[in-house]
């Protein structure tokens, strides 16, 4: 029980992870620090939204180590927000997280759901917007493959002050995207996108390989962020604020992680962390 919140076996479940989770997760744990930091004073409420929360630890299969999961991380910043939002949808990974959370402080500012969060999503907006004027959000949405729908990402959208960092699923694209290409609706892919703009790019780049699918396709889905009130962006290539995370063994690109914001503050705090990597040091830009 002790030991619920710390990077420690507990006797519960946990989600099996590559190393290469450590490097997201640092990520996030220092945008978090400074978002909670700079802004506790300014804002009266602060919501945190994680949409597939996972049981809240992490073993790496190679090593054995214990990662604290995103919600967890969220939990024990040095300034907590004032209300949590966790979902999953599995029912085996809530009830792990409503156990770790159970021994927090701020056990009453957390919401835990089982349910695909596409479904939830409404409900979770509708509550925030009850104190908007008041309220910065900060929402992570982190699928495992192509769960997560642009309609979600939309509707967090909708909410006036609302950060986004999306995992962008490059290894699940790639592997989905040629059969979602032969179908002509219904697709993981579609959803992910929202409509059919992915098609264009994909079929373009069969003929013309020059630029690469992925650089194509995150230009597109950051063109749509722009469209929902997102501020411009320029492109991650140029100045690295989409780290591209391997797997470590085989050095393969898995997910880049997107950062949307619409306040420049937020891209500054973002930029800012993406230029060193888990160890401190420098990152070098990522191809």
């Amino acid at each position: 029980m002790y030991t619920y919140l710390e990077r420690a076996e507990d006797g519960l479940p946990m989600r099996s992870a590559g190393e290469w989770a450590a490097v997201k997760l640092d990520y996030l744990r220092r945008y978090i620090d400074v978002f909670e930091t700079s802004m506790r004073k300014k804002w009266s409420e602060r919501n945190y939204i994680d949409l597939m929360a996972g049981p809240g630890k992490n073993r790496v299969k190679d090593t054995g180590e214990i990662l604290l999961g995103s919600p967890l991380l969220s939990l024990i910043t040095k300034y907590p927000f004032t209300t949590y939002y966790f979902v999953d949808l599995e029912q085996i990974n809530t009830d792990a997280l409503k156990k770790r959370c159970s021994v927090s402080q701020i056990i009453e500012r957390i919401h835990i759901d089982t349910s695909d969060c596409n479904n939830l999503i409404d409900s979770i907006v509708t509550k925030i917007k009850r104190t908007e004027q008041f309220s910065l959000n900060l929402a992570f949405l982190d699928p495992e493959g192509m769960e997560l729908h642009w309609e979600t990402v939309a509707k967090l959208a909708s909410i006036r002050r609302m950060d986004l960092i999306i995992n962008y699923p490059q290894n699940s694209l790639n592997r989905a995207m040629k059969p979602a290409f032969d179908r002509e609706k219904g697709t993981a892919v579609g959803r992910f996108f929202g409509d059919s703009s992915w098609r264009d790019v994909y079929r373009n780049w069969l003929v013309n390989r020059r630029i690469g699918l992925h650089r194509q396709l995150i230009d597109l889905y950051r063109i749509k962020l722009q469209d929902l009130g997102y501020s411009e962006v320029r492109r991650g290539d140029e100045i690295g604020d989409e780290p591209l995370i391997r797997n470590v063994k085989r050095n393969a690109p898995l997910y880049r992680l997107l950062f949307a914001s619409k306040h420049p503050l937020g891209e500054k705090f973002w930029h800012a962390i993406t230029q060193r990597d888990l160890h401190g040091q420098l990152r070098l830009m990522d191809s």
